[in-house]
């Protein structure tokens, strides 16, 4: 396979993958087994390309949350928004002094992929027993910003995941709303991650293909753009018990891998 076939699929499944509740850490580190390995500036101009097609999925919702803060209900849900960013940034913060780094074998993925298919399970039971609500309250704001730690510290949790999960079980029970929420959250935490990986790796530039960073970010933010409206379109009108499903299959089918020696 050549190079630029493989920049292509791994820019595929990061723009697939980032924003749907499957994980993408998780699919990324299993297809960089038969794909081969890239650089971290790679990964990072990879997420990038997710993160502006975010941008430009809500850039409407953006710009009337900054430019009509004098609203009482834009303003209380921007602060909602900025509260639970710094609950992820200082978990963040925490995670990386205390020298946190992601696992790179298969077995943890597998075991997370899996449990998470049968939480969302749980969860979608559990939820579909409340009444409906689209209210942020500060409970879902801080327990958003509190799971968006576990994707940074367990592959195979998933960001998206955890944190639309986590609204659901606080009370923001309507689908599309935290959705929404956990999106919004999820851009400056996105971008500060991605930052903050720019920093670690300059200097350590020389020798990097620059056509595949540039092929990888363009085909990551054209495929998360697509996955991204495609989303919000089916949460409109259906549960997330096909992610569910999904991941179930993936993680057993990646433990059974693992028990035959297949992987590691």
């Amino acid at each position: 396979m050549s190079d630029t076939t493989s920049t292509v699929i791994l820019g595929i499944i990061e723009g697939i993958t980032e924003f749907l509740p499957i994980s993408s850490t998780g699919h990324l580190l299993i297809a960089e087994r038969w794909l081969g390995a890239r650089s971290e500036l790679f990964n990072v101009a990879i997420q990038a390309g997710a993160i502006l097609a975010l941008v430009l999925v809500y850039w409407r919702r953006l710009l009337n949350l900054l430019t009509g803060l004098s609203d009482p209900a834009n303003r209380d849900y921007f602060a909602k928004l900025t509260f639970a960013f710094l609950i992820t940034a200082a978990g963040g913060f925490l995670a990386t002094r205390l020298g946190w780094k992601l696992p790179e074998t298969v077995l943890p993925i597998a075991l997370a992929t899996l449990i998470g298919g049968v939480l969302i399970l749980a969860i979608e039971r559990y939820v579909a027993a409340k009444p409906q609500s689209a209210t942020v309250t500060w409970k879902v704001a801080f327990w958003v910003g509190a799971c968006q730690i576990l994707a940074a510290v367990f592959p195979g949790t998933s960001r998206s995941a955890s944190t639309i999960f986590a609204a659901m079980l606080a009370g923001l029970t309507l689908r599309p709303a935290a959705t929404e929420f956990a999106f919004l959250v999820g851009i400056p935490t996105m971008f500060a991650a991605t930052g903050y990986e720019l920093l670690k790796v300059r200097g350590h530039s020389a020798g990097e293909d620059w056509n595949a960073l540039a092929v990888g970010f363009i085909v990551s933010g054209i495929v998360a753009f697509i996955a991204v409206k495609w989303l919000l379109r089916y949460v409109q009108s259906h549960r997330f018990t096909i992610f569910a499903w999904y991941r179930i299959v993936v993680g057993a089918a990646l433990l059974a891998l693992v028990a035959a020696g297949r992987l590691a």
